[in-house]
C-alpha cells in the first residue's frame, strides 16, 4: 500500500482520509536545501521516532526508536559525512534538533528522500510530523495526533509514500 499525497492537504491510504499540510512553497521536482519545498516522488519510510516521555509506545509495525536529548538530524551542507542522516547533537554540524520543546516531533517518520547515494544541499531531513493547526511547514508533510497515530496501525516498513 501507498500513502499519497493529493491536492497538497490531503493525505490518502486504503479507505482513509487525512488532512495534512505540505512545505510553505508546494512541491519541487528538484528540491534546494532550505527552499521550504516537499519533494516529489516515490519513496520509502524510515522508522518511527517518538518521545517516550510524552507518549507510550504506539501500536505500529514501524520499528519504534524513542528520541533521545542528543538526537539530531544533519542538515549541513558543508558536512559530506552527516549530511541527512540521523546524528548526536554537535556544535560542529547543523542539524534539526529531534528532541524539541514543542509537540511537532513527538512523533515522527523519516521520508526517504536523498538517503540512498546522497548529494549534498540537494535537501534533508524531509520528516512526516505532527501539526495542529496545518500550518506550512519547511518541506516535510504534517498531519495531526489523532491521525499520525491511525496511521501508525495501519502502515509497516514496506509502505511507500506517493508525493506529486
Amino acid at each position: 500500500m501507498t500513502i499519497i499525497i493529493k491536492n497538497k492537504v490531503t493525505l490518502l491510504f486504503d479507505d482513509f482520509i487525512f488532512r495534512c499540510s505540505i512545505g510553505k512553497k508546494g512541491l519541487a521536482k528538484n528540491k534546494i536545501e532550505g527552499d521550504k519545498k516537499t519533494p516529489v516522488g516515490i519513496f520509502s519510510l524510515g522508522n518511527l521516532f517518538y518521545r517516550k516521555d510524552r507518549n507510550a509506545k504506539p501500536l505500529t509495525k514501524l520499528k519504534c526508536v524513542p528520541i533521545e536529548k542528543d538526537m539530531g538530524w544533519c542538515d549541513d551542507v558543508k558536512s559530506k559525512k552527516y549530511y541527512n542522516k540521523l546524528t548526536k547533537s554537535s556544535k560542529n554540524i547543523r542539524h534539526e534538533k529531534l528532541f524539541r520543546r514543542d509537540y511537532k516531533y513527538d512523533f515522527l517518520i523519516p521520508i526517504n528522500y536523498n538517503t540512498k547515494k546522497t548529494v549534498i544541499g540537494k535537501g534533508s531531513a524531509i520528516f512526516i510530523h505532527l501539526t495542529k493547526k496545518f500550518k506550512p511547514t519547511s518541506g516535510c508533510i504534517a498531519i495531526n495526533k489523532k491521525d499520525f497515530l491511525i496511521l501508525l496501525k495501519l502502515i509497516n516498513k514496506n509502505t511507500k509514500i506517493k508525493i506529486n
